[in-house]
Parts: C-alpha cells; structure tokens; sequence
C-alpha cells in the first residue's frame, strides 16, 4: 500500500511541473535591469513559475556591472537561473562609428543565431518575453511554436509612438524633425519634433531603419509588457485599449506590470560614505545629480553645471563622469569602468569650494539607495525611464536633464502633463544651459513654494505606485492575469 501510495504521490508530482518562461534582454544595463526585475517578481510572486534568464555576451560590452548585478547572492531567488547565451565575437562587424542603437542591435543578431539550441535545451520554455530589440526571436520562437511577448521597458507613451511609426513612416516624407506641427498620435498628446526620440531623427541612417524593423514587428507579439502603472499611464493605455487605430493593427493585449525597479544593489566603499554623509543632512536637502549608466556632458557643459551648483549653495550628490565632447551615451558599454579623475577636468578650487556642502562620486553610486534616503530631496536626472521610475517610486522631485534616445519624450510628460519635474532652459544661441539658469532652477526645487508643490504630486504618485504593485493592485492584478494565461496554456 505504501508503494502504491509513494507512487500515487510520484504520480501527481510530475503531472504539474511548473511553467517555464524565458526572458532575453538586449545589452546595456537600462535594458537588464527592468527585465531581471520582472524575472525576480514573476518567480516570487508565482512559485508554479520557473524563469530562465538568457543573458547576450559579447567582446564589445564590458559586463563588469551587469556581471555583479545578475550574479550578487541578494537578487537570486530560488526558480530563477541566469544562463549565458553562448558568446559570440563582433569585433569584424562592429565599428566605433557606429551609433547605439546600431551596434546593439548588430550585437543581438549575431548572438540570437544561437538562440534556437539554448531554448530547444531549456526544454522549450511556455513563453519567452524579449525587449525591444531582440525581434529576431518571433521568427525561432513560430519553428518551436513558443509564443512571444515584447517588453517594452519604455514608457507607453513611447509604445504608442512606436506603434505608429510604420504609419508615419507611410505617410511624411522628408524629415519628422522639420515637421512644422507636433506629431498626433492617435488618443494620445502630441510629440513636438524637437522632443522625437534620437533614433528617428534621421531616417537615411542605420539606427532608424533598425528602429523601424523592430517596431514594425510589434503586433506579432503574443502580449506587450509595459514597466508603468494604469493611474500614471491612463491615457496612453486607454488609446491602445480603445483607439480604433490601435484595435485595426491589431495592437497585441498590453500588459501593465510596473514600477519594476531595482530594489538593492551591492554597496562600495564610496556608497557607504554617501549615505553615511546622507544620514547627516537634514530632510529634503539634498539634490541627487547622476545621468544614468551611459550619460556624459560635455566640457563646456560640466564647467557650467559645476558653478552652477556651487552658486545655488544647496546641498548636493554629483556623480560624475569624464565629459565626452562626442557622445552624450559615451559609458552606456562600459558603465562604472571609466578612468575618472574629476581633479583632472573640474573647474580649479571647485572641490575645495564645496566641502561640506556636496559630494562628488566617480563614475557610479548605489542609485536606489539614495533616493530612497529621506535627505534626498531632488534629482537631476537624465529621465531614463528606468531613473523615472525609481524616482517617482520613491517620491523625489525632478529635474529634466535629457541626454539621449527618448529621454526628451519622457522629460516633456514629466514637466508638462504630471507636473513633477522643472526643466532648466538654454539661452537664445546657447550650446549649454548657463551655471545661473542651473542655480535659479536647483533653489526653485529645493526652496521654493512652486518646488514644494512638485513634491506633494510626486509623494501622491509614489503612493499610487506602491498601490499598483500591491496585492490586488492594477499591475499585480495584470501579472496574475498573464501569468494565468500561460498556466493554462498547453503545450503543442
């Protein structure tokens, strides 16, 4: 009787073994992140569900901090393994010329000829979700019959940009940047051209015809993940769910599932001195100034920043990078392993100047950790969606520093339709925002009744925040919706 009944037991284990789902991020830490954060939720938020995490390797990405953030004991609960996709040499390929965008997806192409032996291996997965630009996977996926989800670590506001863009594509031609209107999306605010994000600002290169394919390929996913919440996303999510533009592509589901954002991150010795320095400072006081794992500024632009903080005589957290005259994503391969000497390119006498006062940080600071810090009182941010994110999740104040892809989208919503970010503004004929605008703007932030005021509607989103993500919350109730969907799904 008892062999029977071990067996019986044996028997009702191996009827339901959990359901495994791939994801496949492309290169760069903004694309890792939200997509290992999703991983995590998915394996603790369900523990039916199994996640593999394929990890693109190649000779052109210094993986330093990506290594350390997928590999620390702290980020890996038990269901989810990290597995390197085989590494692949791109250095005939891939130019110095190149633009981001090109030589991501240049990397991804070569690095997904693999992709078919690594899912047939893992024993082909229930799903695999991919970002943006791993579109070549829709076609290995349809020969294994997996169905593919897009994730798109944007806004929805980018999404529905992309979603038109074939039909803007049809229908302008010349440039969209000399368009004389903004552009309407289809029940969404209109885009000025001068906010279009990087890669369709010139449609004879590279990058926007890579862009172009990879959001062409959009309505073959089985499902859109979106990182935002309904209440900070309404509008958007609303055009895609109604719009009868949006319904004829046809648009696939979209999925709100966010803020998915980086909950911890391994501390250096620097770390522990800035929030030690942290813990000294009044509530509220501080300006956390960093602009992502690729952003720089260029010469002229440090010098002016630098005086610029040092006159507006609020307190402050820079971290800094070695200007790039070039490239404003100049770290986005080789984030935190730049040489940096800031004694080398700072104004002479500036660190002297604000002893006391500011903190200089080279290269990389534990992000999260700071702007959760009650001191923390506002943030110079490049608006990546991902700094977006953790900002408002925590409930910091902006203000709009964009650099490069769509950040100057996402700085235009931030300032113009939540009303939680001041963006400082050039001068007629100016190349670089002047070190008076940057104090007026750091003090109107810090000090001022209007700053006060920007604060309050970010505490109220940083609550709706945490409400999405609670149980029984929208984007909770969107993750059990999605993964119900592949519980129920029998494999052919």
């Amino acid at each position: 009787m008892a062999e029977l009944e071990a067996d019986h037991d044996h028997q009702h284990q191996t009827t339901k073994p959990k359901k495994h789902v791939a994801v496949l991020p492309s290169p760069g830490m903004g694309h890792i992140i939200p997509l290992f954060e999703l991983a995590k939720r998915l394996v603790v938020f369900n523990h039916d569900i199994h996640v593999s995490f394929l990890v693109i390797n190649t000779d052109e990405d210094d993986s330093a901090a990506r290594d350390q953030y997928l590999h620390s004991h702290s980020t890996h609960p038990p269901g989810l393994d990290v597995v390197d996709i085989p590494p692949v040499n791109v250095s005939d390929i891939v130019r110095d010329d190149m633009l981001i965008l090109t030589r991501i997806c240049v990397m991804v192409e070569e690095s997904l000829k693999s992709l078919k032996s690594v899912l047939i291996k893992l024993g082909k997965p229930e799903a695999l979700v991919i970002d943006l630009f791993c579109t070549g996977a829709f076609e290995i996926c349809s020969e294994l019959s997996i169905p593919v989800y897009s994730f798109s670590s944007p806004s929805t506001a980018f999404l529905t940009f992309s979603l038109y863009l074939p039909t803007l594509d049809r229908e302008v031609e010349g440039e969209f940047v000399n368009l004389p209107e903004p552009i309407s999306i289809p029940g969404c605010s209109p885009i000025r051209p001068d906010d279009l994000l990087d890669q369709v600002r010139n449609r004879k290169n590279d990058q926007y015809k890579w862009f172009y394919l990879h959001m062409s390929r959009l309505p073959l996913a089985a499902g859109i993940l979106v990182n935002t919440w309904e209440d900070f996303e309404s509008v958007p999510l609303k055009a895609i769910r109604e719009h009868s533009f949006f319904l004829q592509l046809p648009t696939p589901p979209v999925y709100p599932v966010g803020p998915l954002i980086k909950q911890d991150e391994p501390s250096s010795s620097s770390d522990v001195e800035c929030l030690t320095w942290l813990d000294n400072q009044p509530a509220d006081s501080v300006l956390f100034i960093a602009l992502g794992s690729g952003g720089t500024l260029t010469t002229g632009q440090l010098l002016e920043m630098a005086w610029g903080l040092e006159m507006s005589q609020q307190k402050f957290i820079w971290v800094l990078r070695k200007p790039d005259d070039a490239d404003a994503s100049s770290t986005f391969f080789n984030v935190g392993s730049d040489v940096n000497d800031p004694k080398s390119y700072l104004p002479e006498g500036f660190l002297e100047k604000i002893q006391g006062v500011g903190l200089v940080v080279k290269s990389w600071a534990t992000q999260v950790a700071i702007l959760r810090h009650p001191s923390t009182g506002g943030f110079l941010s490049h608006c990546g969606w991902n700094s977006t994110m953790e900002s408002i999740t925590h409930g910091v104040a902006i203000i709009a520093w964009p650099l490069y892809a769509e950040q100057k989208m996402n700085a235009a919503m931030l300032t113009e339709e939540l009303g939680v970010a001041m963006k400082p503004v050039k001068g007629p004929g100016e190349t670089v925002v002047r070190r008076e605008e940057i104090s007026r703007v750091v003090r109107l932030l810090m000090e001022s009744e209007e700053g006060e005021i920007i604060r309050s509607r970010v505490k109220k989103l940083r609550d709706s925040a945490r409400r999405a993500v609670d149980n029984g919350g929208s984007s909770h109730n969107s993750l059990s919706c999605l993964v119900e969907k592949w519980k129920n799904e029998i494999k052919p």
